[in-house]
């Protein structure tokens, strides 16, 4: 019933930037947090940034500096501005979103979007 779409993956080069969607339908607590995870083949699912429903953010230290994290909570949509990409960047992004409402918990994902740093 809670549906995640990606969009804005794709291939760029080194020093280049790339900006992801993440639009969030269905039945949506208010109150959430919106988030980017991303894997690299053979390697552990990674936090890479998240943003509160009042706008609180949070990043790994690899992306400092270089990722801004950003939402519209009135279209339910949660957005990654890449800039800086480096190879290490190179990953599947997958977009989350979860609420704590004890009497209705929600934690869903959406299908990923692959982004490829390479010259």
């Amino acid at each position: 019933q809670v549906q995640l779409v990606e969009s804005g993956g794709g291939l760029v080069q080194p020093g280049g930037s790339l900006r992801l969607s993440c639009a969030a339908s269905g039945n949506i607590f208010s109150i959430n947090t919106m988030g980017w995870y991303r894997q690299a083949p053979g390697k552990q699912r990674e936090l890479v940034a998240t943003i509160t429903s009042a706008s609180i953010t949070t990043y790994v230290d690899s992306v400092k500096g270089r990722f801004t994290i950003s939402r519209d909570n009135a279209k339910n949509t949660v957005y990654l501005q890449m800039n800086s990409l480096k190879p290490e960047d190179t990953a599947v992004y997958y977009c989350n979103i979860k609420w704590l409402k004890i009497t209705v918990p929600g934690d869903y994902w959406g299908q990923g979007t692959q982004v490829t740093v390479s010259s």
